[in-house]
């Protein structure tokens, strides 16, 4: 009898531990579930915000307070230790406040990127085409376009890594050129070379960044003086150095205030002042004052105003005497600008013989910036519609075309045929505001514009 009370225990230790070790297995597959579950619940909480996210109508308060009241939800759960989904009465609740919850699977996605061609580019244009096509395209020739990517590779050069091989300098740079060449949209362009939008928006921003970075100490500045004060002094006109002007570059609307963008004919734009020498080539650049501001306000704000008080802008150019009145190195701008010793502008009201030969010296070296302005929108399209960047990547872009623009002067590339009559075309529905008239004269400018008069006066009578 006590060896059947002995294994009587046995059999009782051995059933109390089967049974624990059911129970705790059945833990363990109750963990899982739960864990399961819960996973599942953080996918269904995920694709829910994407839903949101993608739905234009849903407004963003509406989509943090779901996601806030789905997030205490999964709190709750959690610390109740329940996971298990949200019922369909749940689901359908939601639905009713206007949200959409119906999607509690992922996507499955057939490509992470969109295939596109790129044999346009490699196979067409690199390989095919000649000067003619890439001057009617590009605005230059191959040979232009291939050395402005040499200059630019430092700059441009991007790493190939295991993720993706990066874009070639030379097509970046086509991008960039190609959009400011022509009147058409970011979305166009990218089609055009085969890559998404996105990507040839980085390399427009990019190239026009390098191009103000890399070449403007090279090609936009007043390098000879000398050659430019006795280019204008063949147009009648002495110690000039340049001659100024601004002009409106139509914009979108910009998303912060619009309104300091909207200028006197009704459309938003930014300005652009340029200086150019006796050539037609752009020597000092002012991009980005909003269109409501007036041209003297600008030209107050540029930094040209300080360089040439200190004198620092002319070089080693001289000033020279005439009829007793030291003349400086001279700009030459229209009335919308101060009259100021170093610069000169028209005489206005009722104007005496003497007065109009004054004007028309003047207006004959005044014409070279108006020629430099159609010359500019003539190649870069881009300048007569709205340009379609945002505003922190204006300037760069308008600049970056003043500076395309005196490369391919330098390099003689010659305007197309139709070229000015498709701007003046396209720039019709942003027609330019006229020039306020600005009554501020100096006295010191006052006796050098008279000084001048009387110069002209007495060549006239001389020739005679």
């Amino acid at each position: 009898m006590q060896r059947y009370s002995m294994d009587a225990s046995h059999l009782e230790l051995l059933q109390a531990l089967n049974a624990q070790r059911r129970q705790v297995l059945i833990m363990y597959l109750d963990s899982r579930r739960r864990v399961r579950n819960l996973l599942m619940t953080l996918t269904s909480l995920i694709t829910q915000l994407c839903d949101l996210l993608f739905q234009s109508h849903v407004s963003e308060a509406a989509m943090s307070e779901a996601l806030t009241r789905r997030t205490f939800e999964l709190y709750g759960m959690l610390s109740a230790g329940d996971c298990d989904l949200p019922e369909e009465d749940d689901i359908e609740d939601t639905n009713k406040d206007g949200l959409l919850w119906e999607r509690l699977q992922t996507v499955d996605r057939r490509f992470w990127v969109q295939e596109k061609s790129v044999d346009w580019w490699e196979r067409i244009v690199l390989q095919t085409w000649g000067d003619q096509q890439w001057r009617e395209n590009f605005r230059m020739t191959k040979a232009t376009f291939l050395e402005i990517c040499a200059e630019l590779t430092p700059e441009l050069r991007r790493q190939t890594t295991n993720m993706r091989v990066p874009l070639s300098v030379e097509k970046r740079v086509a991008i960039a050129i190609w959009k400011l060449a022509t009147p058409n949209c970011q979305r166009s362009v990218a089609n055009q070379f085969g890559v998404g939008k996105s990507t040839a928006g980085s390399a427009i921003r990019e190239v026009c960044t390098a191009i103000r970075k890399v070449l403007a100490p090279r090609f936009l500045g007043l390098f000879n003086p000398q050659e430019v004060i006795n280019g204008f002094a063949h147009m009648g006109f002495p110690n000039c150095i340049g001659v100024i002007n601004s002009i409106h570059i139509p914009i979108l609307c910009p998303p912060h205030r619009s309104s300091e963008y909207m200028n006197r004919k009704g459309f938003f734009s930014i300005g652009l002042q340029g200086l150019v020498d006796h050539c037609g080539r752009f020597t000092h650049i002012t991009a980005g004052w909003s269109g409501k501001m007036h041209d003297a306000r600008v030209f107050r704000n540029s930094s040209l105003v300080p360089l040439m008080r200190r004198g620092d802008f002319a070089g080693d150019a001289s000033s020279i005497e005439i009829n007793g009145v030291t003349i400086p190195p001279l700009i030459i701008g229209n009335p919308a600008y101060p009259l100021l010793p170093w610069l000169m502008k028209p005489f206005i009201g009722y104007l005496d013989p003497r007065k109009e030969l004054f004007n028309h010296r003047l207006s004959n070296c005044w014409l070279m910036v108006e020629h430099a302005f159609g010359r500019l929108r003539a190649r870069w399209r881009a300048l007569n519609v709205r340009l379609d960047a945002s505003e922190r990547y204006l300037s760069s872009m308008v600049v970056a075309c003043c500076i395309l623009h005196n490369i391919c002067e330098t390099r003689g590339e010659t305007l197309g045929v139709g070229w000015v009559m498709e701007a003046e075309r396209l720039s019709q529905r942003y027609e330019q505001p006229e020039p306020v008239l600005l009554e501020n004269y100096s006295q010191q400018g006052t006796l050098v514009r008279e000084a001048l008069a009387d110069y002209f006066e007495q060549e006239e009578g001389a020739q005679e």
